[in-house]
């Protein structure tokens, strides 16, 4: 390989690992408020994340999460809430919430021509190890305006 060649292709490499990580601030649990569950889904990055974001909802919030991003899902206690995630396929994972935390790690296999979704409930010791390199995803309203919901106000 021509030393050229090479030069490029490792600055083509470099250049698409550097943008894509989520850049919010970084893992910080919070207390759910009374008569609640928190759901943080997560997306480890890891070489070669895509960086399609698919629509993650629990309950009734939707969020979308990039590779290095977590979200942060207020849902009421003692009752069964769905989390779902879409692309041309579904994924989805259902809790009878107790007031507690639980962890779900969102992955992307790939189909033919799209992402496939994964979203996988872990425990919390695995959980605390891997969400802890994660940060907060910021989400946008239907204006366009930055929010933090979910996150440690």
């Amino acid at each position: 390989m021509s030393r050229r060649l090479l030069l490029l292709s490792l600055g083509v490499v470099a250049s698409s690992a550097i943008g894509c990580a989520v850049t919010g601030t970084p893992f910080e649990k919070i207390s759910s408020p009374p008569g609640n569950a928190v759901i943080y889904v997560y997306r480890p990055y890891s070489y070669g994340s895509s960086e399609l974001r698919p629509a993650v909802t629990c309950g009734e919030d939707t969020a979308r999460i990039g590779p290095g991003g977590y979200h942060a899902f207020i849902v009421p206690a003692g009752q069964k809430v769905d989390c779902t995630m879409t692309t041309d396929k579904t994924d989805d994972v259902e809790f009878d919430t107790e007031r507690r935390s639980y962890y779900v790690r969102e992955e992307l296999g790939w189909g033919w021509l799209t992402g496939v979704p994964h979203l996988n409930p872990v425990d919390t010791d695995k959980a605390q190890s891997e969400i802890q390199s994660c940060k907060l995803e910021p989400q946008t309203g239907p204006t366009g305006q930055a929010t933090q919901t979910g996150s440690a106000k």
